[in-house]
């Protein structure tokens, strides 16, 4: 009965969660995201923390289930989804123009 107080339902959200980003996570070798169509009638706070989750995963794979996704449910999830999906594209931007300083110095001798 755990689930029916606040702080119950506070850890059931977070465990829930961490169940749909495996599952989610496991549906994008395959490509069939039409399991985001499950979601969206979902409650609203577990869903935004499962949102965060894969924008903390950093996994740029996520990307096209997000994009499924966005194109199913309501406003604001959408929203969150099309920040984490701009946050996913930009942030393996910066260590690919990142270079040691020992790269450098052995590209730039003569």
């Amino acid at each position: 009965m755990i689930i029916f107080t606040d702080r119950g339902w506070e850890i059931e959200r977070d465990t829930f969660s961490d169940e749909l980003l495996e599952k989610l996570g496991s549906l994008i070798p395959g490509g069939d995201y039409s399991f985001v169509n499950e979601l969206k009638d979902r409650n609203r706070g577990m869903i935004l923390l499962l949102i965060d989750k894969i924008k903390k995963s950093g996994e740029k794979g996520f990307i096209p289930l997000l994009q499924a996704w966005m194109e199913i449910d309501y406003r604001k999830v959408r929203e969150e989804i099309a920040k984490v999906i701009n946050h996913l594209e930009k942030s393996g931007d910066l260590p690919d123009k990142v270079i040691s300083l020992h790269e450098y110095r052995l590209k730039n001798k003569k």
